[in-house]
Order: structure tokens, then sequence, then C-alpha cells
């Protein structure tokens, strides 16, 4: 575990702790056993907190990377954030509700979707954390960083924000 001078996480290790949280919250959901009360909450709570987390790194971190070393990887990072956005759209949707406020649909095609989706983030994860996360404590600057670290500490998703590889 890599912390800063004051004792904090770095940025790499709080970004890389989210990606276990969210995929916590997807197992738990898929742990659970159907009829068990609020069955989608854990994986309503991890939804969220994707697409807060693909907001924050699109909209705040990449911006302060290094472009001419990154820029691949980047390119890759955002059409993989598209594919992620997409299945959650997709799992909202068989949900039944606007961000998934109801328990209908089929079950077992959810599930399906949600070892779809851990999958995807696996293969995501795996790339971004060794490739891009490096860069971000010593690209962003002081401002930057405390701007992330609020954000990652309970800031919400902008109303009617996409990733970019959506926007038409």
């Amino acid at each position: 575990m890599t912390t800063t001078d004051d004792g904090e996480l770095s940025l790499a290790e709080a970004f890389t702790r989210e990606h276990h949280d969210i995929d916590a919250g997807i197992e738990e959901y898929l742990a659970a056993e159907r009829g068990d009360g609020p069955r989608p909450a854990p994986l309503l709570r991890a939804m969220s907190a994707l697409r807060r987390h693909i907001y924050l790194e699109e909209e705040v971190v990449f911006p302060h990377l290094p472009t001419r070393t990154l820029m691949m990887p980047l390119m890759v990072m955002r059409r993989e954030h598209g594919e992620l956005w997409r299945r959650m759209d997709g799992l909202t949707e068989r949900l039944g509700a606007p961000h998934g406020a109801a328990d209908a649909g089929d079950a077992a095609d959810v599930d399906a979707a949600c070892g779809e989706l851990l999958a995807l983030l696996e293969d995501h994860n795996t790339k971004e954390e060794p490739i891009v996360y490096p860069y971000m404590d010593s690209d962003l600057d002081e401002v930057e960083r405390a701007r992330v670290r609020d954000l990652l500490a309970g800031g919400a998703l902008p109303d009617g924000w996409v990733c970019e590889a959506l926007r038409s």
C-alpha cells in the first residue's frame, strides 16, 4: 500500500481500491439469494460508483496525464468505458427502472449480464492499473488531487453526464 506524506492512500491505490469495491458490490448481488429482500441494492451501488469512477477518470484525471506517453492507452480506456457504460445501461433496463430502482426482469439474465460486466471490468482494470494509474500521483497537481479525493469521498456524478465514448 502506497501512502502520501500525510498518510493518505495514493490516488493510484485509492482508485484500485474502488475497483475492488465495485467488483465486490456486483459479486454481493450475485451471491444473494433471489427473494432476499432488496437484492439489487449492492449492484445499484456498484454501478453508481462505477459511473462516478469513470467520470473522475475522464473529466478530472485523464486530461492531466502525459498525452504523448499515454495517448493509445487512454484511447483504449475511453473506448472500454463506453462498453462498460452500455452494459450498465442494459443492466439498469433489465432491473426495470431508471438506474435500477426495482428488482424486475429475468434474474438469470441479469446474473449473466453481471458476470459479463465483471469479466469486462477485470480485463479493463488489469490494463488500467499498471499502465495509467502510476501517473496519477505524479502528474496531477495538489488542487487536482484534492478535487479527486473530494469526489472519491462522496461526490456525485453530474446529472446527465455520460462517458466520452457515448457522446454524439
